[in-house]
């Protein structure tokens, strides 16, 4: 297995509220990404926690990664504790009153992998001939779209798209929807925030991802959602489960 991340401003904003990262072992990867919401000196900083929480939390736990039943209740409580976190800081930082962030995580080992997320940051997976959307936006327009009330293409450019039903930081208590698989024929599990779903189609992230990822092909996504626009943070991560880890290839 590999790791890939990448994280950009875009070109219209002046703060870079998501944030990424990716920890390898020999054993598994865990991969997060966290879209931050509440304007300037906040959404960054719940974005932050998040990853700096997941990432603590990852550091001490005791659980080995053999039982996915173990591991699916270790995910799903981390994030809990982490949405915990954020909602004491705030107490303690009332100016920040009002942020929250998206999170979605994996956890991938050579066997399965383990998907969380609050929110509209997505989940992808891919295999040798198609792309799978596997996270379900916590969003007005998901919610439009899966009741039948509005088209895909619509959502699109709904006026109303960035509207986040569910997010952490937000409500006391948080249930992250699951999402957990065997690798089997799937080669590769892609995280990103709506910066870059919102620029390109999930059939172009099929044809640029298919072959083989590359830490180029990530920067050449990130090159695209800003050439139409650009007018949000694009964050992407990627577990290639068909690649051999050879140090640090993220940026």
């Amino acid at each position: 297995m590999k790791g890939y991340k990448r994280s950009d401003i875009g070109k219209v904003r002046r703060v870079n509220e998501d944030a990424t990262t990716i920890v390898e072992s020999s054993e598994s990867i865990f991969a997060i990404v966290a879209d931050g919401m509440g304007g300037h000196q906040a959404g960054d900083v719940a974005s932050k926690l998040t990853i700096d929480s997941l990432q603590q939390l990852w550091k001490e736990k005791e659980i080995e990664l053999l039982n996915r039943d173990e591991t699916k209740i270790w995910l799903m409580d981390a994030i809990k504790q982490t949405n915990r976190a954020i909602l004491n800081y705030v107490k303690e930082n009332v100016h920040l009153k009002g942020m929250g962030t998206t999170v979605v995580a994996a956890i991938s080992t050579r066997e399965y992998f383990i998907v969380a997320h609050i929110g509209d940051s997505r989940a992808y997976v891919l295999d040798e001939h198609s792309i799978s959307q596997v996270t379900k936006d916590h969003s007005l327009v998901g919610e439009l779209v899966r009741s039948g009330h509005l088209s895909e293409e619509d959502a699109l450019f709904h006026p109303k798209k960035n509207v986040i039903l569910k997010a952490l930081g937000t409500d006391e208590e948080v249930e992250p929807d699951i999402y957990i698989s065997d690798w089997n024929e799937k080669k590769l599990l892609l995280l990103c925030t709506d910066g870059l779903t919102n620029k390109i189609t999930d059939n172009e992230l099929y044809e640029k991802l298919s072959k083989n990822c590359t830490q180029q092909k990530i920067e050449e996504l990130i090159h695209i959602a800003n050439e139409r626009g650009g007018e949000d943070n694009i964050t992407i991560a990627v577990i290639d489960h068909q690649l051999e880890s050879a140090g640090d290839t993220t940026c």
